[in-house]
């Protein structure tokens, strides 16, 4: 089976998560994207606990074009360090990975 992620990001604004989600389908590199919210974040920044009401994205699709998936995320947030996380997808569908497959670029 290839390997499949789904990667995580949040932003401030919806537009932004938008923006960066609607890049990532134009270039192929997600088959679906989700952006929930708002969500409430609590966390550790320049040594205070912070807290912010965030849009998070949710990219599905392979492991072989993270990288890409990186880059235009950090080109594309406002956030001076963003959260990019990519998790591990350990099974699914075999109709909808083929799809997600089929939706991506060919790496």
């Amino acid at each position: 089976m290839k390997e499949y992620i789904q990667v995580i990001t949040s932003t401030q604004h919806k537009e932004d998560a938008g923006k960066i989600a609607a890049e990532l389908i134009r270039m192929k590199l997600a088959a679906c994207t989700q952006i929930l919210g708002p969500v409430n974040s609590s966390y550790w920044w320049n040594g205070n606990v912070e807290t912010a009401n965030e849009w998070l994205c949710i990219i599905k699709s392979k492991k072989s074009l993270y990288s890409k998936i990186e880059a235009v995320i950090k080109k594309m947030h406002p956030y001076q360090i963003p959260e990019i996380l990519a998790l591990p997808v350990v099974g699914g569908s075999k109709d909808y990975l083929k799809w997600l497959d089929n939706e991506t670029q060919q790496s």
